[in-house]
């Protein structure tokens, strides 16, 4: 049976702890041992040190993927009443439906 594969997440105080240790051993070119050790790439190293030098703390900390939910909460609330106006006029015919069999009999 093959595992699953899942996405990792790391938070920001992981990455800083990380990149701080890397800056330490990139003199003792220990920075092979260190991603083997973690289990990281290079290339997570790299995008992290670039955001680290872009200034963006909040953008160490791990992002959503996907697009982002653009809803309306006003257009929202207008479906579900609209949806439960439909449920309610059905339910209003029918419940006249057999009032008027019943009136017939």
């Amino acid at each position: 049976m093959v595992a699953q594969a899942k996405r990792r997440r790391y938070t920001a105080e992981y990455k800083e702890r990380i990149l701080v240790e890397a800056d330490q051993a990139r003199d003792s070119g220990g920075i092979g041992a260190l991603l083997r050790r973690e289990g990281l790439y290079s290339s997570a190293l790299v995008a992290w040190r670039r955001e680290r030098a872009a200034g963006i703390l909040q953008g160490l900390s791990p992002q959503r993927r996907g697009p982002k939910v653009k809803r309306d909460p006003i257009a929202v609330e207008m479906q579900q009443l609209r949806s439960e106006n439909v449920r309610l006029s059905e339910e209003l015919r029918k419940a006249y439906i057999v009032i008027d069999i019943q009136k017939k009999h």
